[in-house]
């Protein structure tokens, strides 16, 4: 393939095929990234997508471009080999260095916590406190995230030791030893759930968006009398998430600021 090239053609040739390569790869990586860890909205939410994007971009960008500059045809076949496999090593190395850094940062839980949703990460929940989690809750998800709620306080040193850690930085919705299933939580979801109504007169002007994610989650609009909002904290933004009335299911979200 490179026999009857220039030295420069060939350089180019060879970076060309190993930027295709790159792209093949970066679009498997994704795919786990935005399909398997970051699901919509959450890719959004918790900044997935920009977290992604740097990433493959150096990785992208690094591999050929360190071809570019070694690869010689000149050079014997065995030392070219030796050249090429150092810059795959490099170049999956970095990758994989990438992905790590973004499945750490993935979301693993959408936490009730008191009044709000909480979207918490795998690097908020303290790594010693995980193995204080009740039975059936002591794994985080590796699909995305998964619906809690947060118990009551047994007493008040409980309360007081959750309160030093907020203080610290650890919100409520990232204490293992406070979770507590979706289900179990419901009556107290459904008592601070306010009306879908409400969310559309505070904010006249995002109506069509917020009727465009009801029918998204395949809601009419003549049903928004069985959908309510509760505010939601992301990991740099605010959202709002609508669920049913009846059931407190999770519907879908809106990015809007509705504390």
């Amino acid at each position: 393939m490179f026999a009857n090239l220039s030295a420069r053609n060939s350089r180019l040739l060879a970076a060309a095929i190993h930027l295709c390569l790159s792209l093949v790869i970066a679009a498997l990586a994704a795919w786990l990234v935005f399909a398997v860890w970051y699901p919509y909205p959450y890719r959004e939410i918790s900044g997935g997508r920009e977290l992604f994007l740097i990433v493959v971009a150096v990785d992208v960008i690094m591999g050929p471009l360190l071809t570019l500059t070694v690869f010689n045809i000149a050079k014997p076949a065995r030392e070219l080999r030796r050249d090429l496999a150092v810059i795959g090593m490099l170049q999956a190395a970095a990758l994989a260095y990438g992905l790590w850094t973004v499945a750490v940062a993935r979301p693993v839980h959408l936490v009730f916590e008191i009044d709000r949703f909480r979207v918490v990460h795998a690097v908020d929940i303290p790594e010693d406190e995980l193995k204080r989690a009740p039975e059936g809750l002591g794994r985080l998800p590796l699909t995305g995230p998964t619906p809690l709620s947060l118990r009551e306080f047994k007493d008040s040193k409980e309360n007081f030791e959750a309160t030093m850690a907020a203080l610290r930085g650890v919100p409520l919705g990232a204490r293992p030893m406070l979770w507590q299933t979706y289900a179990q939580g419901a009556p107290q979801i459904r008592a601070h759930m306010r009306p879908l109504a409400e969310l559309k007169a505070r904010f006249p002007a995002r109506s069509a968006e917020i009727d465009a994610a009801l029918q998204s989650a395949s809601r009419r609009a003549d049903q928004a009398g069985a959908t309510a909002y509760i505010p939601m904290v992301g990991r740099q933004t605010f959202w709002t998430v609508l669920l049913d009335t009846n059931t407190a299911e999770v519907i879908a979200f809106v990015p809007i600021d509705s504390f």
